[in-house]
């Protein structure tokens, strides 16, 4: 029989530790809808811009192992997640915007950490939501989205154990 060393059970147990924590390790990719008419005032689809950006999204995300997909029920939400949507064979889940922002904010932030924990998710809001939904993923601030601003992409990584971390890029 040979003898164990303590160093290698110590190792071992590290490396046992380290991949059961990253696999609880929810990622969140959050998107702002992609350029939307200007008509109808009240829910306005995407224009020609805004649907080749909804494509290049799904390349951009195709790969990323996406395993859920929110969107608010608005017509250029859904129509900027579809196409990644029907790339990975992920159903949208909208989430409508119900008992004011912050209530949406919260919900949200607590389905994700509850239902999603270990998974990459794709989020597809607004630009008063985005960098909301960030926040109330305890990750820290982001700045406001400006009102022609379309290509921000911010993944919001929330570990086991500690604080909730954000990379803000840009799709192009």
């Amino acid at each position: 029989m040979r003898a164990v060393r303590p160093f290698a059970w110590v190792f071992t147990a590290l490396l046992l530790t380290a991949a059961s924590a990253a696999a609880q390790t929810t990622t969140v990719i959050l998107v702002r809808h992609a350029e939307k008419a200007a008509a109808p005032e009240n829910d306005p689809p995407l224009t020609d811009a805004g649907r080749a950006r909804a494509e290049a999204i799904r390349e951009l995300l195709k790969d990323a192992g996406i395993s859920v997909i929110y969107s608010t029920p608005t017509a250029r939400t859904v129509q900027t997640a579809q196409p990644l949507a029907t790339a990975i064979g992920v159903q949208i889940t909208e989430t409508p915007i119900r008992g004011g922002l912050q209530a949406y904010l919260n919900a949200l932030a607590a389905k994700i950490r509850s239902e999603n924990r270990g998974q990459t998710v794709l989020v597809v809001g607004h630009s008063n939501t985005v960098p909301q939904t960030v926040a109330a993923l305890g990750a820290p601030a982001v700045p406001e989205i400006a009102d022609p601003e379309y290509d921000g992409l911010y993944i919001v990584t929330i570990p086991a154990e500690g604080p909730a971390r954000v990379i803000r890029a840009k799709q192009n």
